[in-house]
Order: structure tokens, then C-alpha cells, then sequence
């Protein structure tokens, strides 16, 4: 039997941790040793045709996926809700997927020309330590400001985000202990951010978006090696959940709008501002609307109503979701640029796996939003001059 001649061992690495599987795990299944996996990994052994075809269907993935040149990875760190109780093989699984988000974007990058990054600059301390309650608020002030928005309830986050040039997915992460993550791709110039289909509901959605917005804004000159500092990344953790306090619910017109600081006071808000209970029992404490021994009070109430596993119109309330991409992906098969097959082609990923990065339904590529359109080049412009797709590190 031949051997399987341009085979990509990074790419074994890489499905590997897609499918959260061990070496000796794989070793097992495929019927090799795992001196044998480790080697194909590294590329210092060429596994055998017939292996490949073995490995493929065992993992799932299509055999023209382990002979696509791998992307470099970026150095600037990715910011993981809960990562210090996270397993390692979740964060790992979910960094294939990010890292396969980034190659369908790139590949999109030679049809299309995207709204420019338009972020406004970040003046906070240059040590993290030195970001305080009110640099934050002020922070949170200013994008809204910058965002046009109307004083009150925040309109729709994604939307936003995509108009300022972030790029935005949504995927099944497939663990509890990690709910979003984000990265400053300097590969492309632009944050892009991964949110968990898994359990969010629309409300925590849109916390867990700005909570990132607020690591790529002000957390993505942090040395990665900072991250591991318990401490430090608690504080982070806790500035980012103040920022998307502070945008979805501004003390003024929170206050105004808030009849008395209850659990039906604040119920009788959630779906008009599109923030959780929760997360305005914290942001009430915050203004000193409840005192310690209140606060304690109202979250044993909030247990005992079982709000805790589900608040009221969780399920009801209809998630946000990212536009950009799909409608990438669905012009260029209305317009005959590309077919599916074609598509499916040019990117050997599980047909599933895509259609999920790209947030198309199940199955399909149809429906439309409101929302921007993305430019879709002309081949024309392709031979000219065309406005660069990603914009550079303005901040």
C-alpha cells in the first residue's frame, strides 16, 4: 500500500483535540501503536493511505482535511469564561474550532470586503491592576456613545459588534465550565468572538458578547503567561463583568426605569432590556440599592423560585444572532460564484461543522437579515484596488 504523500500531521494534532481523543486513544482505535500517532503528528513518519482513510472515518472528519496546509496560530491570548476550573481537552476542542472559524473567514476574505474596524480608543491604565470601577464605566459610556446609542435598553449586541468590524460565531462548546471566548486575531487585524450554544439563554448571550468585547478592548496586551495567575484572571474576569453591566444597564436609566429593587421589579424588565435577573440584582448592589444582608436575601429567593436553572422567558426570548458570515456564505451560492460542493471543497471541514461557524441552519443556507450586507467583490475589483477586508490594530 502507498503512503500518504503530503499528509499534514498538524492536522492529526488538530483533530485530535477536535474530538477531544488522546493519542492512545486514537492509537487504539485506528490499530497502531502510539509511538506511530506521535510520529505522523510530528511528520517525522508518513502514515499509510489506507491509515488515513482508517483515522478519517474514526474522527469523522474528511480525509482531504489532513492534507490542507495548517494556519499559523496567533500569539495574543484567548480569553476563556471559566478557564481556571475548565479541562484542558474542552479548551483545547474549542480552540479547533476557533482556529476553523478563522479559516473559513479567510477564505471568505477573497470574495468579500466587510465593514472596516471602527472601535473607538481605549484610554485605561496601562497595568490592569490600575483599571478601576470608574474607568470601566466611563469605557462602557463611550462605546455607547460611539455606537449611537439611545439612552436605555441596548439594542441588538451582535449587530453592533458586526458593524464595528468583530466578527462574531456561535458554537456547541459541549461544556458546562466554558461559556464564551474571544481572541485579537493579528493575523486579520480584528477581535473575533466565539459564544456557547449549549445553554445561554438570549440574555446571557448578550452579557457573554460584551464581556468579551471588554477583553479584546482592554485585556489584549496581556502577557498569555498573566492568565494563569489565579488572581490576575479572577480581576479580569471581574472588570469584564462589570463592563457589560455597565453597557447593557446604565445607572441612570436603570434607575429610572426600575419601580422598586425586586425580584418582580426586575422580572418586569428583563425582555425590554434584554438583561437577565441576575444581572440586575448585581448591577442594584452595585448602586447601593441593596445592602449585604438584602442581596443575600433576594438571591435565596431567587434559588428558591428555581430561577437558578432557568429564569422566566429564557425560553421564550429569541437569541441574537451573527449575520456576516451566513450571508457571506449564502451570496456566493445565490450569485453562482461558488456552489455548496464547491464550498464544502474548498474547505474540508464536517459539512455540520461549517454550517454551524457560519450560523446557516441545519442542513441548509437560506434565510436573510436585517443587517448589513457584505460588499462581495467583483472579479474586476479583484485585479484592482479594493478596501482591505480586516483593518489594523487602530487601538
Amino acid at each position: 500500500m502507498s503512503l500518504a504523500v503530503g499528509f499534514v500531521g498538524g492536522r492529526l494534532s488538530e483533530a485530535r483535540k477536535a474530538r477531544a481523543v488522546t493519542a492512545s486513544d486514537l492509537a487504539a482505535m485506528v490499530g497502531v501503536s502510539v509511538a506511530s500517532v506521535s510520529k505522523y503528528e510530528n511528520e517525522r513518519q508518513v502514515p499509510r493511505q489506507e491509515t488515513v482513510t482508517v483515522i478519517s472515518n474514526k474522527l469523522s472528519l474528511p480525509r482531504e482535511y489532513f492534507f490542507r496546509p495548517i494556519i499559523d496560530d496567533d500569539v495574543r491570548p484567548v480569553f476563556w469564561r471559566s478557564q481556571l476550573s475548565a479541562p484542558a481537552y474542552a479548551l483545547d476542542r474549542a480552540n479547533v474550532r476557533l482556529n476553523w472559524f478563522k479559516e473559513l473567514v479567510d477564505f471568505l476574505a477573497e470574495h468579500f470586503d466587510y465593514p472596516s474596524l471602527d472601535l473607538p480608543d481605549v484610554r485605561l491604565p496601562k497595568d490592569v491592576k490600575d483599571i478601576g470601577a470608574d474607568d470601566i464605566e466611563t469605557l462602557a459610556n463611550e462605546v455607547r456613545s460611539y455606537w449611537g446609542v439611545r439612552p436605555g435598553p441596548l439594542p441588538n449586541v451582535i449587530e453592533r459588534l458586526e458593524r464595528s468590524g468583530v466578527l462574531v460565531s456561535r458554537i456547541h462548546v459541549n461544556v458546562d465550565k466554558v461559556d464564551a471566548f474571544s481572541q485579537w486575531s493579528d493575523k486579520f487585524g480584528i477581535p473575533m468572538i466565539m459564544l456557547s450554544r449549549d445553554k445561554a439563554s438570549a440574555v446571557r448571550q448578550r452579557f457573554d458578547a460584551l464581556h468579551e468585547l471588554f477583553h479584546v478592548l482592554a485585556h489584549r496586551h496581556v502577557a498569555p503567561d498573566r492568565l494563569a495567575n489565579r488572581q490576575m484572571y479572577k480581576l479580569m474576569e471581574d472588570q469584564a463583568n462589570a463592563f457589560a453591566s455597565f453597557m447593557l444597564l446604565p445607572e441612570r436609566e436603570f434607575m429610572d426605569e426600575l419601580y422598586a429593587p425586586t425580584l418582580d421589579g426586575m422580572l418586569s424588565l428583563k425582555e425590554n432590556w434584554g438583561v437577565s435577573v441576575a444581572a440586575m440584582i448585581v448591577r442594584c448592589k452595585s448602586l447601593d440599592l441593596l445592602d449585604d444582608d438584602s442581596s443575600k436575601r433576594m438571591w435565596m429567593n431567587y434559588t428558591r423560585r428555581g430561577w437558578r436553572k432557568g429564569e422566566p422567558f429564557d425560553s421564550t426570548m429569541k437569541a441574537e444572532t451573527p449575520h456576516l458570515i451566513r450571508r457571506s456564505v449564502e451570496m456566493l451560492i445565490e450569485k453562482e460564484v461558488l456552489s455548496a460542493a464547491d464550498f464544502i471543497k474548498a474547505l474540508p471541514f464536517p459539512v455540520g461543522e461549517l454550517e454551524e461557524l457560519a450560523d446557516l441552519e441545519p442542513g441548509q443556507l437560506g434565510g436573510r437579515r436585517e443587517a448589513p450586507e457584505p460588499v462581495l467583490k467583483t472579479h474586476m475589483q479583484r485585479s484592482g484596488n479594493v478596501v482591505p477586508l480586516f483593518g489594523g490594530d487602530k487601538n
